[in-house]
């Protein structure tokens, strides 16, 4: 058995600081764009698709220094606000007996950057992956299907966590099964619905649901036989 994290808004509070950086960008482009344009427009997908659809918009290339100029500055913002959704660490650090992995659209320099922040390095070790190394991002299945590869497991095996749409599609189209998590706080009233719609097996409103859920399964916190109960279902 494996748990499949996503991290922006499933165990970071990032995406209200990426979006509101993003937002700003795009703005200063001609483009206006809000906070909450950008977290339904762009969230949770990978950054060379945020481009691509941001050029989209605009009919032209992004000037040459923009992709980098927007990178720098979400890592400023990130390093210096970025906090845990509530309840996410300690979740982690309860897990026993069970494989467990990030899967993340982020790029790898501010997935690392992210998890010094949060200090959870060591919890995860090598066991992160990022979209960059795969052919196609979120909501493609490429990247839970190569996650749960470098894990040894096979996809049934595998339960996802997701705060996105395209998260939830992905994690869908891979094959496994999914828990939608609406604990972060960007996300809007009506995204429970948003992730059932779009094929969760569960949807959760906080990290605390999600360690009660697991636990009921075994009389345990571990997860183990929680995630069973979801693949069995």
């Amino acid at each position: 058995m494996a748990v499949i994290f996503d991290f922006d808004g499933v165990i970071a509070e990032s995406e209200t600081l990426a979006n509101e950086v993003l937002a700003d960008a795009i703005t200063a482009l001609g483009y206006p764009t809000t906070l909450e344009e950008a977290l339904r427009e762009y969230c949770g997908r990978r950054f060379s698709d945020v481009i691509g659809m941001i050029e989209g918009r605009l009919g032209t290339p992004v000037p040459a220094d923009f992709e980098q100029t927007l990178f720098d500055n979400t890592l400023a913002a990130l390093a210096g606000e970025l906090e845990e959704v509530p309840g996410a660490k300690s979740f982690i650090r309860s897990l026993s007996g069970t494989s467990y992995c990030i899967a993340s659209s982020s790029h790898p320099a501010r997935l690392d950057l992210c998890l010094r922040r949060l200090d959870l390095v060591d919890a995860f070790g090598p066991r992160v992956f990022s979209a960059s190394e795969v052919p196609k991002g979120k909501p493609a299945p490429d990247l839970f299907l190569h996650a749960a590869e470098q894990l040894g497991v096979s996809p049934a095996q595998c339960t996802v966590i997701e705060d996105s749409e395209s998260g939830v599609l992905a994690g869908k189209a891979a094959g496994m099964h999914v828990i939608g998590l609406v604990a972060a706080s960007h996300l809007p009233p009506d995204q429970s619905e948003v992730l059932a719609r779009a094929g969760a097996d569960a949807v959760m409103r906080s990290w605390t649901e999600v360690a009660d859920f697991f636990g009921a399964a075994a009389g345990r916190t571990d997860g183990q036989a929680a995630a069973s109960s979801i693949n069995s279902g």
